[in-house]
């Protein structure tokens, strides 16, 4: 897709994953949020969530990839904003003010980093979240984290720590290859 603008690559992606998901009558319509309209992004925005959230909740507003890897909708960011706050004796540099949560991965929160833009986790090898001494960059931006990440099956199976034993029973999975997305 050389020449095509990630936002663009996230509407033909989120429009193939609608279209997969209102064919399948066996997987759950909560998995792919709506979107929100200009007045509710302008409102959250003055409200302090940022900007890079909003531009892509105005394509997606959440997805709910298994139990395993969610993200957020608006709402539920908000609610999901404690994840910022410092933790007593944590040595992750944790902060509402340069940290957003977007989602989680497992028990995990995932943030937005409010200065870059890059999506941020903890290293895998940490077991309890507070505990990790640095944060991982898990990919540039929030649309990259989605399109390179959640959208890509190998990634999606990698991050998500699916079984290979449970690869053809998990719903985003067979919702990604029902999309024709395979890379």
């Amino acid at each position: 897709m050389t020449g095509t603008s990630p936002q663009s690559r996230l509407r033909t992606t989120v429009d193939a994953l609608r279209l997969a998901l209102a064919g399948s009558t066996d997987l759950f319509r909560f998995m792919l949020g709506g979107t929100i309209d200009e007045g509710t992004a302008a409102e959250a925005e003055a409200a302090g969530v940022p900007r890079e959230f909003l531009d892509f909740c105005r394509v997606l507003d959440g997805a709910s990839c298994e139990a395993s890897v969610q993200l957020f909708g608006l709402e539920e960011a908000v609610e999901h904003q404690f994840y910022c706050r410092p933790v007593v004796d944590s040595p992750l540099p944790l902060s509402p003010e340069k940290l957003f949560c977007v989602g989680l991965v497992g028990d995990t929160p995932v943030y937005l980093d409010r200065a870059g833009g890059g999506v941020l986790g903890i290293p895998a090898e940490h077991l309890e979240w507070p505990d990790a001494e640095r944060f991982e960059l898990l990919a540039p931006g929030l649309e990259a984290f989605f399109l390179e990440r959640l959208a890509t099956p190998a990634e999606y199976v990698r991050l998500a720590l699916v079984d290979a034993d449970l690869v053809e029973y998990d719903d985003w999975l067979k919702l990604l290859r029902r999309a024709r997305l395979t890379g």
